[in-house]
């Protein structure tokens, strides 16, 4: 298996990794910390993904991974600026650095356990540093091995962060599926 990570630039493979399965559905489309709060409440069922579209437009909103041609993973990373990292309460700044954002990593059934959000992870450092990031900040739960509910699980581990060399900069007030969320970076 010859993995391969780039810049999400098919509308259609974003669809497959984050849209619905049914398009009246309301999903996440790895919107909700992209946009404002009130703009994420207001979309529903396929406004969601004519938002993603749109954002598309804008450049790559994160990065996906293929096994050959088929899609695999996604992993969302963006200027902080841009997201809702940049005024959350609950994650912390730790200083003014213009970092990129990576809070989605996603890998499809059937492809799990074969080392895949590593890929992504390293795809999406090395998409940032090609745009000119001076580093890249991770959000995921410091889960100490536990087991993580797959629907939570998109925030990463602790030790996946670790393994692409991020080092732990500040704890977080943010819980998710009952484990602290732990600020990590890594220095471009």
């Amino acid at each position: 298996m010859a993995i391969e990570v780039r810049p999400a630039t098919e509308f259609e493979d974003v669809r497959t990794m984050v849209g619905p399965k049914r398009p009246d559905s309301d999903v996440c489309w790895c919107l909700s910390y992209r946009v404002p709060g009130k703009v994420n409440r207001e979309l529903h069922r396929q406004a969601r993904g004519e938002k993603v579209r749109e954002l598309m437009a804008q450049g790559p909103p994160g990065v996906l991974a293929y096994d050959g041609d088929e899609v695999v993973g996604w992993a969302a990373i963006h200027p902080r600026a841009d997201t809702s990292f940049a005024t959350n309460r609950k994650i912390p700044h730790v200083d003014d650095l213009e970092v990129w954002s990576l809070w989605c990593v996603r890998v499809r059934p059937g492809h799990r356990g074969q080392g895949i959000a590593h890929h992504l992870v390293e795809g999406a450092v090395a998409y940032a540093r090609s745009e000119g990031a001076p580093a890249v900040e991770a959000y995921p739960v410091d889960n100490e091995g536990a087991k993580v509910d797959l629907t939570m699980a998109y925030v990463g581990t602790r030790a996946l962060f670790e393994r692409a060399g991020f080092t732990k900069v500040a704890d977080t007030e943010s819980v998710l599926n009952r484990f602290p969320r732990v600020l990590m970076r890594l220095s471009l």
